[in-house]
């Protein structure tokens, strides 16, 4: 069976919402075989991929301030879209620390002196609780989750029911969910336990060893956005979003924000899905339902030089921090430049979500909004079915909701709804290339033209 709809034999015009990682990489596979025009509502393409260029002592250097990283064993297309389009790479570092109550709890995984915090947590009852409770979570979680009836009990609820302590949920397990999907420990409480543990299971994260090797874009991620969008630079409309979509038979009218309003054969949608739903003037109940049974979080995101916003003890520091729940919303993380990309400049670089008290004025060097999807019962359910609403009335649907909420999963998203849709093949073959989102019945090698 053919992985391909039925118009894809013929050359068509296509609409694409939206230029993130799914929108882009549509687009990109798409313009292999059909007109495609892109809307995006800012002015560059890339949507988490954002890179700024800071003066430091190396001269303008580049400093993500979204997607950031990604490893080898669970970014498979990626690494491939990375190796086709020939984007250089470097090996980052994804060490992790905690920064509590003013930094009286603090610790991170730089090292053993670290993970001790220089011997204090060895005479800490609450840390070695902690500990115990680690241990204990990695050896027994997933053979009583993977492959349990109940997949949506959540995962505070697992937590309690198996007496794990405050020490280990606050300081640790709670603290380094939040700062993988930037939401705070409250939301993380709500995740369903199953999907939680296959996330942290499958990325090595139930582990002390063997984990895998995570790299960063040599030159940022605004070198991949370059490289991937050169095909269909020209038919791409910045500061031009699509405000509206209205479907007939046959075709599709995308209304942008300057008032223009064309007709498309066909029109991929690759935004939130909470914005997906937003722009349908005539959406079914299917979509109402599945769409919209997606929530997010916002999150302030400050590219600074200030170092009071780290963790305390300067040893300590790791790539990634979390120091806190912000009051206001939102989880306190702040990332480490320097250690994350390989930034050798005098000056140190740091990224913080949603800070409780802000950076000083004279050290911020950029400021900017991003929104995360946040993966209750409801939404993992979802998931289960999103894929039924792609090509009914020509229109499809992609993002990273449609896993993980990563930068794979939007890729993955993205290209499958092109090789669907378009009848073009991604030009490489990897393991589990769809693997990280549900496709329902799709097959799993499409029969399609390579691009």
């Amino acid at each position: 069976m053919a992985f391909t709809s039925a118009s894809s034999t013929r050359r068509q015009s296509i609409a694409v919402i939206g230029s993130g990682i799914a929108g882009m990489s549509a687009a990109w596979l798409l313009s292999q075989r059909h007109d495609v025009t892109v809307y995006e509502k800012n002015g560059r393409l890339g949507g988490h991929s954002n890179t700024v260029m800071v003066n430091t002592s190396l001269g303008p250097t580049p400093v993500d301030t979204g997607f950031i990283v990604f490893n080898d064993l669970t970014y498979p297309n990626l690494i491939a879209l990375f190796d086709h389009l020939g984007v250089e790479t470097k090996v980052s570092d994804m060490s992790f620390g905690v920064s509590l109550n003013g930094g009286r709890t603090e610790y991170s995984s730089v090292g053993a002196s670290a993970f001790l915090c220089g011997g204090r947590n060895l005479l800490s009852p609450r840390f070695w609780s902690m500990t115990y409770d680690l241990l204990r979570f990695y050896r027994h979680a997933p053979g009583e989750l993977l492959g349990a009836r109940d997949d949506m009990v959540s995962l505070g609820d697992y937590l309690e029911r198996r007496g794990y302590g405050e020490a280990f949920q606050r300081d640790h397990l709670l603290p380094q969910a939040a700062a993988i999907w930037s939401a705070t420990m409250g939301e993380i409480r709500h995740y369903p336990a199953c999907a939680f543990v296959r996330f942290f299971e499958n990325h090595g994260l139930l582990k002390l060893k063997g984990r895998p090797q995570w790299g960063t874009v040599g030159g940022g991620s605004q070198a991949y956005v370059a490289k991937l969008t050169a095909a269909y630079a020209d038919s791409v409309r910045l500061n031009c979003g699509a405000v509206s979509v209205r479907r007939e038979a046959g075709g599709a009218w995308v209304r942008d924000a300057s008032g223009d309003v064309q007709r498309y054969d066909n029109v991929v949608i690759a935004t939130h899905g909470d914005e997906a739903l937003a722009l349908l003037e005539d959406a079914s109940a299917e979509e109402r339902a599945l769409l919209g049974a997606f929530r997010y979080a916002k999150n302030r995101a400050v590219l600074h030089t200030d170092r009071a916003l780290m963790p305390k003890r300067e040893p300590l520091w790791a790539s990634w921090n979390y120091v806190g729940d912000n009051p206001d919303g939102g989880c306190i993380v702040s990332y480490w430049m320097n250690k994350l990309q390989r930034i050798e400049s005098r000056e140190q670089i740091f990224l913080t979500l949603n800070p409780r008290t802000m950076p000083r004025e004279e050290t911020i060097l950029y400021e900017t909004d991003y929104d995360h999807p946040l993966f209750d019962v409801a939404a993992i359910r979802a998931q289960e079915k999103i894929w039924s609403l792609q090509g009914v009335r020509n229109t499809w649907f992609c993002g990273a909701h449609f896993g993980a909420g990563f930068h794979e999963d939007g890729l993955q998203a993205g290209l499958a709804v092109a090789e669907q849709l378009g009848g073009v093949r991604r030009p490489w073959t990897v393991a589990a290339e769809s693997g990280r989102i549900f496709l329902g019945g799709a097959p799993a090698q499409p029969e399609a033209i390579a691009a």
